[in-house]
């Protein structure tokens, strides 16, 4: 198991980073994350803090360092695709903090990577007023953020435990001795491919965390210069390059449209 942890803080208030964080996708550091889905959101009658799952489908490939340490075959003839990430936030609003959790739910034996971040408002003393609503000043407040990853690679266990099983039905003790050692050897091995694979993590998340953050900063911009509406036309932009004016999601709609339209004139 490995671990990656950043710390950074964003020159804008805690309500603003808050918010560009559920209005980061996309952006122009972000274009590989193909739809964002609301799962489940709520408000906490108690404590009054606000609970959302997402899920977000992005462009992936498995890193080639990973696929040449896999077995022939199990990375697919092609090791592009897409995958899906789980995410939970609680954000407090009063308190100003918001924790959150992302995880990868494909090749997830082969790696599994948990993402959690801490974000706590850090007001200057100067002007707290910003506390009270969307304030974007950047003297007023700021906004730290702490990022931790945990990397952890599973890939062979599932083989070495079902020889384990063998090995203890055993009779002789002759066998079990081979076999331990063979165990011994066979484990050793699967551990530094399990240490290899968790470090070429490592390596590509602080190109990730470094991406984020300046993802993050474009939306905040937005929002300071031309709020909400700016954020949502950036990502309109965003959208076109990526995808391009006719991409998917307009054709979904443009279908959705041309059925109607086809039962309006058969009724008629």
């Amino acid at each position: 198991m490995k671990f990656f942890e950043n710390r950074f803080t964003y020159d804008y208030s805690f309500p603003a980073v808050s918010l560009a964080y559920f209005l980061r996708y996309p952006n122009p550091y972000s274009r590989h994350v193909l739809t964002t889905d609301v799962i489940d959101r709520y408000v906490d009658p108690n404590t009054q803090r606000l609970h959302t799952i997402r899920i977000h489908l992005k462009k992936s490939k498995i890193p080639s360092g990973i696929l040449k340490l896999l077995p022939k075959g199990m990375g697919g003839s092609d090791n592009s695709g897409q995958s899906y990430i789980l995410e939970k936030t609680i954000v407090d609003p009063k308190e100003g903090w918001m924790e959150t959790e992302s995880r990868n739910m494909e090749w997830t034996g082969i790696l599994s990577v948990v993402e959690k971040q801490l974000y706590q408002r850090l007001p200057s003393g100067e002007d707290r007023l910003a506390l009270d609503g969307l304030a974007v000043d950047k003297v007023s407040e700021q906004t730290t953020v702490k990022t931790t990853v945990t990397f952890r690679s599973r890939l062979g266990q599932g083989k070495l435990l079902g020889r384990k099983k063998q090995d203890t039905a055993g009779d002789h003790a002759d066998a079990e001795e081979e076999a331990t050692r063979k165990g011994f050897f066979s484990s050793l091995s699967t551990a530094g491919i399990q240490r290899t694979i968790e470090l070429i993590g490592v390596s590509r998340t602080r190109e990730a965390v470094l991406k984020s953050k300046e993802g993050m900063n474009i939306v905040l911009e937005r929002l300071r210069s031309g709020g909400v509406v700016g954020v949502l036309e950036g990502m309109r932009q965003d959208r076109e390059a990526a995808f391009g004016p006719d991409g998917p999601w307009k054709r979904v709609w443009l279908q959705g449209n041309s059925k109607d339209r086809s039962i309006e004139n058969d009724g008629k």
